[in-house]
């Protein structure tokens, strides 16, 4: 059997345009999925945090995941996630349940660059290094086609070497402006904010804790009172 395939995806927890008290539970949703995250062994980066009004709170954010079996870890978090709580921004608000949204972002660009559309130019390098330096054409200037990025590469004399070099340095420069200008279009992108449902969540949180374990709690005292109850039918 073959590797695993390592693939990325991108996900944004949203408010949905919610108030306060949904972008304090985006902000908590995004600890809980990053530790989540972590356990799994995957790789992230946060592409783009937008802010709520109030202190330690987040609109929406957008993180980029990296690793193995992504659609079976994230089939347990997209969707809605609801938590039931009081508000800590205004206790006497008798709403219980906040509803925050965690999407997945089709992403269009394609972050691997392929070899047909690097071009390759060797040309003297220049520089301190001895009289040499300049006798050889061993530098490497490659040029990624579609987005027009140039990386200039003579760290060695070998110009085999300074063109892998050279690959692998576009490769990280291209991906850095195809993430950038994914940002762009996340920041103003509404379609999740205005989609997001309230009913059939996929993870409830509970208390100001944020804990998923009140349910099991309620279980535990339960078993304890047919324990009890068990021994006072044994005692009778």
């Amino acid at each position: 059997m073959g590797k695993p395939l390592i693939n990325t995806k991108i996900i944004q927890i949203t408010s949905g345009r919610g108030p306060a008290e949904c972008c304090w539970v985006v902000a908590q949703i995004l600890k809980q999925f990053l530790e989540a995250v972590n356990d799994s062994g995957i790789e992230y980066n946060i592409l783009q945090r937008e802010k709520g009004i109030e202190n330690m709170t987040l609109q929406s954010v957008t993180v980029q995941l990296k690793g193995n079996n992504l659609s079976r870890f994230l089939s347990q978090w997209i969707g809605t996630i609801q938590w039931i709580g009081t508000s800590t921004f205004r206790p006497q608000h008798k709403r219980k349940n906040w509803f925050v949204g965690l999407y997945e972002i089709r992403k269009s660009e394609q972050f691997q660059i392929l070899e047909k559309d690097i071009t390759y130019q060797a040309t003297k390098s220049s520089g301190p290094g001895g009289q040499h330096v300049n006798k050889v054409s061993s530098a490497i200037r490659a040029t990624h086609l579609p987005t027009k990025t140039q990386v200039l590469v003579m760290d060695s004399r070998s110009q085999h070497q300074n063109r892998k070099i050279a690959k692998a340095r576009l490769q990280e420069k291209v991906t850095e402006v195809q993430l950038e200008a994914l940002k762009s279009g996340i920041k103003n992108q509404w379609k999740n904010h205005l989609t997001l449902e309230r009913g059939n969540p996929i993870k409830v949180f509970k208390g100001s804790d944020f804990k998923r374990n009140t349910i099991v709690k309620k279980f535990k005292k339960q078993r304890c009172a047919l324990k009890n109850e068990l021994r006072n039918q044994l005692n009778n």
